[in-house]
């Protein structure tokens, strides 16, 4: 296993161009399954390496995985000169960047405000996303939000105009604050610096505005990857009541809570451990049922291999739908891609996939049970 320092050494660095010409720097590191990391706005590829605050999740993750991150637009090593930050131009960064490293199939963590970016992705792009990974997130950030939510907002766009690009850090001290309550003054102060190095004030407030109108919430129950929830319980930045949407609506999502204060973990609080262990098990679930995959039906995916085998013991679309927690519309274009990627066509594709499915799982390869 690597050490930190040797991950650290490993990081290789890259730009990519996304469709409106804007260049997105990436960051590759670690060994493993790819993932693919949407991560917190207040990024610097470089600089995040020597934090105190995350850069435990860049090591522990590099260790099971090969994580693949970016610095989103006007942030970071990415383009500054920036003017769109919409939705669809965040998604199509992702889309650019999982393009330009070479992702045909990949877990997905999406962080902190990379959420409805992230849900569109995978409805946009069905069959690319293997596993789903939503750390203190929402789908739309106007949901779960009060009046004294709404008069906070105006407070934090007065403060960035009034205090970011100041060289005291009091202004800033407010955001980060928010971000790790329960942090040494050390973390702080790093965090405090990390919000000049990663992005300007004008670039702070219009993205964050911009942010403030995602909204993928109608996507959640369209949603038919495995996914996995985590979020602090007392955190201030995104509301756990965020997380119960996310776990209630995303069909099958399991719902991790964790006793924590902050929107991001700090290594030495107990609910870090809780987060990498869960994580990382997720992680590699998924690795385990790619691997099952790769004998006779080496192009589908361990979901349509679920979809195929449920059809296998006869049962109808609605009787699979409700077995996998998905809608009825998700599984047949399931079945769809499933015929197209195994050249079937017409009304015998259905008992045809059926019959490759059996006669691969009763050759020499062990037959593996539905996961």
């Amino acid at each position: 296993m690597r050490t930190a320092a040797e991950l650290e050494a490993s990081q290789r660095l890259r730009f990519c161009t996304s469709s409106d010409g804007v260049r997105i720097a990436y960051a590759v590191h670690g060994e493993g399954p790819p993932v693919l990391l949407d991560a917190c706005w207040l990024s610097h590829l470089e600089f995040d390496w020597r934090s105190p605050v995350w850069r435990h999740y860049l090591v522990e993750l590099g260790r099971v995985a090969t994580v693949i991150r970016f610095d989103e637009r006007g942030h970071g090593l990415s383009d500054r000169d920036v003017t769109d930050f919409s939705l669809d131009r965040r998604v199509d960064d992702l889309a650019a960047v999982a393009q330009a490293a070479g992702l045909d199939q990949f877990a997905l963590i999406a962080m902190a405000q990379g959420g409805p970016v992230s849900l569109r992705y995978i409805h946009d792009h069905p069959g690319r996303v293997t596993r789903f990974v939503c750390a203190s997130t929402y789908a739309a950030p106007g949901m779960h939000v009060t009046d004294d939510d709404r008069d906070l907002e105006d407070a934090f766009q007065a403060l960035i105009r009034a205090g970011w690009d100041r060289k005291d850090p009091t202004f800033r001290r407010v955001f980060t604050t928010m971000l790790i309550p329960d942090a040494t003054e050390e973390q702080m102060a790093w965090v405090d610096d990390l919000h000049q190095r990663a992005v300007t004030a004008r670039t702070a407030s219009a993205s964050r505005v911009e942010r403030g109108k995602a909204d993928s919430r109608d996507l959640l129950p369209l949603i038919d990857v495995p996914t996995l929830v985590i979020h602090s319980r007392h955190e201030r930045m995104n509301s756990f009541e965020h997380a119960r949407t996310l776990a209630s609506e995303i069909p099958g999502a399991r719902l991790i809570p964790l006793e924590s204060n902050n929107h991001i973990l700090l290594e030495h609080e107990p609910a870090w451990q809780v987060f990498i262990r869960e994580v990382t098990a997720f992680l590699r679930e998924g690795a385990s049922e790619a691997v099952v995959s790769e004998g006779g039906l080496p192009d589908l995916s361990a979901r349509e291999v679920d979809v195929l085998r449920l059809a296998a013991q006869g049962l109808d679309n609605a009787h699979i739908a409700a077995d996998l927690h998905l809608s009825v519309r998700t599984v047949e274009r399931h079945l769809q891609r499933i015929y197209a990627k195994l050249g079937l066509s017409g009304p015998a594709a259905r008992a045809g996939a059926v019959a490759i499915l059996l006669r691969d799982d009763s050759g020499t390869r062990r037959p593996t049970p539905i996961p």
